[in-house]
This record gives C-alpha cells, structure tokens and sequence, in this order.
C-alpha cells in the first residue's frame, strides 16, 4: 500500500514524498537497497608442511646484518626463505599506489616492496598463479593505539590492489604467536624456530654497533665492511649449519619409555642456549678479524645516539632517508639501538600488565578482598607469571653478555629496563602502550645522564602517534636538561634534504661539543698532541680496533677519552709531558684542526 494513502498528517506525507524521490534516484544511479552484512574477510590458502620444499618465505625490514642470520637460521631449520631487497622511494610509491590514503611510512615501504619484488618475479617470466603458490610473505603485526594494529589489512589490500590478491600473508603477533589457521604447520613457531631467530637478532645487535663503533675511525676506507661482510658470510654459514638439539640413541628410548623425551629434549635446548660452545667460538674468531683492522682513534667525532620508532630507528635504507650513512659521511660515530632493547621492554611490559591485573580474572559476585584464600590465589599466581617472565629475561640477557664478551665487550650491555622507568614515569607514564611506549624519553635521559652521547637523534615515521607523545614531552625533558641536543626527524618518503640539513644544524653544535671536550682534556692532560700521536704510533696494540677504550666521568667522546687511556699509559710508564708549543691568538680548537684531528664533512655524492 502507497505510504501517502495511509498517513493523515502533513509531515508523514512529506515524509513519503522523500522516499519515492530517493527510490527514484537510486533506480537512476543503478543503485539497489541490500541489506547489511558483516564483514569477513577473504578465505587464504594455507602455507602447510608438505608445501616447505616448494614454498620460499619472503621477509625483511630489519639490518641486512640480521636479515642474513635470520635467512641462516632459518634454512638451518630446513626453511626455503629470501631475504626482500633494501626497501627505496620507488617501493614507497608503489605502497602509496596500492594501499590506502594516511598510512604510516613502514607500511607504504613494507607493501610496496613486496609488491615490488612480486613485480619483478612476475616481469622475469613468472604468472601471477605461480607466485602466489611458491612464495608466502612473514612479517610482524600487533595490536595497539597505534596503526601498527592495521598493517595485515594494509597488506592484504596493497596485494589485491596489484593483482596479488591470493598472496599469503603469515603474520606474527607480539602478543598472541602465529595463528596455527594462519600457519596450518607450515612454519613451526616451536622452540627451534625462537632460539633461532633469537641468536640471530642477538648476534645481529652485536655486530652492527660494533661495525658502527669501528668504521669512523678505520685507517683503510672500507675495510670494515670489507671485514663485516666476510665475517656475516662465515657466521651465516653457521648459523645454517647449526642443527637443533636432539635426544639420541640410548637417552632417546629410555627418556621415551618414561614418557620425559620432550621435557628432557627442552631442556637440552635451554642448557645448549645457555651453555654451548658453537656461536661462541664462531663470535670469538669474528672478534679477532674485527680486532685487527686498523684504526685511528684521535680523530675528533660527535657521538650520535639514535632513538625513535623501531622501525625507522633500525632500517637503514630510504625509509629514514639513509640517515646512519649520511651520519657518517659528516663525520658522526653513529650509536645504533639493539632490538635486544625492545624485547626487553616487552617483557618487561608484559609482567607489569600481570602486576596491573592481578585478580581481575577471578569472576564471582565477591570481590577478592572479601575472599582472603581467592586473594592470595590470585597474588601466587600473578607473582608465578612474573617470575617465570623474569626468568626469560635473566636467560636473555645472559645469553647476550655471552655474545657481547665473545665479541670482545666493545658494545653496550643491554640498558636495565626498571631503571629506564624509573628515569622516564616522572614525565611520561610507563604505563602507556604503543610503539617503544616510554622508552623513547628514558633514552634521551639515560644517554645523556651517563655520558653516552654527545647528541640523540629521534626517527619516526610522519604521524606516528607514540612516538608523537614522546616529542611533546621532550619538550619538557629539554626544559629540564638544558644542555641536551635533541632533535626528532618525521620520516615520510619525501623531504630527504630538509631533514638532513635540519641534522646538520643540530650536529654542528654537537660537534663543537666534541671538539671543546677534546681540547680540554688536551690542555688538562699536561701531553702534547704530537707527543700522544708519536706515542701511539708506535705500539701496534693502540691502533686496533679491538683495544678497549675506558669511559672517564664527564668526557663522551671516543677520541678524549683514548687521549686520557693513552696520558695514563705514558704516566704510568714514566714519560712526562711535553705541551705543544702554542701558537699566537690559537685556540685549542683550531690547534686540533691544524693538526689533523679535526676533519671536515665529506661532500654527499648527488
């Protein structure tokens, strides 16, 4: 029955007249009423075991240095796997094309250079059918305030935007593992698959600082990473050849006949993990070429500490406009962050939510205070979580002391994780998620408090919203250390050269800082500088890279500090100082320049 015939007031008839007017434009349009339905989101084919010796795992976003223990670690556990290409600007462009309008930049730069790579294989002869069986893509994701949560939908929209739409995603999430519908066996996220991946961030962290505590100082131009590259081709080959714990002959039956084969089994991992001997040798024979290379320590640098967004504090491509490179092309020691740092803090996190939330899981009309026995139940096993997380933490950083000392102790140990909450909840609460949470003020204040840093650098993706937090309460951790040079760069794809210049403004002031530390350990010392310089020349042991430079309170630079080593050295051995003869209206500064120790930025290549 027509609406108009049925209503008896002038509203409902205008009323009605509007509906027929809409049902005639949407019939028009070609548009059709359809009822509501929930979304769903597209059934994947699943990535299974018999499929491995067909299937290659597709993964990057991280140093190739940890990429390439990774590939090691996994092929190790008889994985095909393919480390993606350095993500570039046109891998960004692809992931803008593809993806949707307001995304954060390691999700446009992720994408696209996997859909890039997918491009490539399809222009070398490859169909699309074909890819999307033989390849799957492993990538982390998670929950959160941030858009961190959104990137598996991001993917999977990028990928069926290109063409890609039956392309597999495996996602692993930091809070909840891989989702066994996800991964259906096919990559088996067991203890084997963790330790592995484990050693290679581990050993990875080490290497890269070390490799960026040596390069600014080497004699030779390019032999650390001459040296790196053949070290990372011999640990990869171990790594690959590194075979997973087993139980074996006599122990394997009588463990099986009392049902202990796999509790025996594990903790034979754990005790390897702990206690064996393979990567430490392998680190301890990396050290000694490290050691070797020969470097000159008396070379005036600003120490730059980089913090920020975890992806863009770590990768070192186009997606932070190539700032660790551009860093030392100024004449910068770069300080890079371990993921070691990260997964602590995870943890960390992760025992102060079960603190947070003790008893809440107890569902009963009578709270737990009225309760006493559900009380303390709740408190046991709360204080159980915790101590069991505790432990992964005390066996984590053990392993990674091992590592470091095996590496010959050059690289910071990992920071403690209560007293960076300590440092930051004053002025950011340790209790908000998101990103590195408050790891980003704790660092700007811990590295500056204990003389690390001459200088932090903060990158993060544009419109980051942790790391957006933290740069609104730096301005009160500046306000409070006023002698702090911070500066946070927004990464986006595109203003390459504004950033740069903008880091060049605050590293020049830094540097001055450097260089004013410098001369007055020079003119406290009572030694000349060519007094030091011809005493280092000639004992071979001061110009390695593996000679131990100590920290004196108050002093930052590598460069004063060897100077106090080496003034120590010739007091102890009797030799008295000799000051250089000083020259008219010449300051301290323009004497290291003179000489040598100062040196000027290296043109950028266009």
């Amino acid at each position: 029955m027509n609406p108009i015939t049925i209503s008896t007031g002038p509203e409902a008839a205008v009323r009605a007249r509007l509906e027929q007017e809409r049902a005639r434009l949407e019939a028009e349009a070609g548009l059709r009423p359809h009822a509501p339905s929930h979304f769903r989101r597209q059934a994947e084919a699943l990535f299974t075991a018999d499929q491995r010796g067909t299937t290659t795992i597709l993964f990057g976003g991280l140093t190739w240095k940890h990429e390439k223990l990774i590939h090691g670690g996994l092929e190790g556990l008889g994985y095909k796997c393919q480390v993606l290409p350095v993500p570039d600007v046109r891998a960004f462009q692809i992931g803008k094309e593809f993806g949707n309008n307001g995304q954060c930049n390691p999700t446009y730069f992720t994408v696209g250079n996997l859909v890039q790579y997918l491009q490539g294989l399809e222009a070398g002869g490859m169909s699309r059918s074909e890819i999307c069986e033989k390849y799957v893509f492993f990538t982390a994701g998670a929950c959160g305030p941030c858009r961190f949560g959104m990137y598996e939908a991001e993917y999977r929209l990028a990928l069926r935007n290109s063409g890609f739409e039956d392309f597999r995603v495996l996602l692993f999430q930091q809070s909840g593992g891989l989702s066994q519908s996800e991964m259906a066996a096919g990559l088996e996220m067991n203890l084997d698959f963790f330790l592995a991946i484990l050693n290679a961030l581990t050993i990875g962290d080490l290497l890269n600082e070390v490799a960026y505590q040596i390069r600014p100082y080497e004699a030779n131009r390019g032999e650390t990473d001459r040296v790196l590259d053949s070290v990372m081709d011999d640990l990869h080959g171990v790594m690959r050849s590194k075979r997973p714990f087993r139980l074996t002959g006599a122990r394997a039956r009588i463990a099986r006949a009392v049902g202990l084969e796999r509790g025996l089994t594990e903790a034979g991992k754990y005790i390897e993990q702990i206690f064996g001997e393979e990567l430490v040798g392998a680190l301890d024979s990396a050290r000694r070429r490290l050691e070797a290379i020969p470097v000159d320590r008396l070379r005036v640098k600003p120490i730059v500490k980089i913090t920020g967004e975890f992806w863009a504090q770590t990768t070192e491509g186009d997606g932070n406009f190539k700032m660790f490179s551009f860093l030392e092309r100024e004449n910068a020691q770069v300080l890079v962050e371990p993921i070691g740092t990260w997964i602590c803090y995870m943890i960390h996190g992760a025992q102060n939510k079960i603190r947070d939330r003790k008893g809440l899981e107890e569902r009963m009309p009578v709270p737990t205070w009225g309760r006493p026995l559900a009380r303390l139940r709740a408190e046991l096993h709360a204080q159980r979580r915790i101590r069991r997380l505790g432990v992964a933490m005390v066996l984590f950083k053990r392993v990674y002391e091992r590592y470091r000392k095996a590496l010959g102790g050059s690289a910071h140990p990992l920071a403690d994780q209560l007293e960076m909450e300590r440092i930051a909840h004053p002025l950011y609460n340790t209790r908000a998620g998101g990103g590195e949470g408050h790891l980003e003020v704790a660092k700007n204040i811990y590295y500056h408090h204990h003389g690390l840093a001459h200088m932090v650098l903060s990158l993060k993706p544009f419109g980051c919203m942790p790391s957006t937090q933290s740069d609104g309460v730096q301005s009160a951790v500046v306000g409070k250390f006023p002698d702090l040079i911070y500066l946070p760069i927004e990464t986006s794809g595109e203003g390459e050269i504004n950033a740069h210049s903008r880091v060049q403004m605050a590293l020049g002031e830094a540097r001055a800082r450097a260089r004013a530390e410098f001369a007055r350990v020079v003119e406290e010392s009572g030694y000349g500088l060519e007094q030091v310089r011809a005493y280092v020349s000639e004992r071979e042991e001061m110009r390695r890279a593996g000679l131990r430079v100590g920290h004196s309170p108050g002093v930052v630079g590598i460069a004063a500090n060897f100077y106090l080593d080496a003034t120590r050295r010739m007091r102890a051995e009797g030799i008295a100082g000799v000051p250089d003869a000083a020259t008219a209206n010449e300051t301290p500064e323009d004497s290291l320049a003179g000489r040598g120790l100062v040196e000027s930025p290296v043109a950028v290549e266009a």
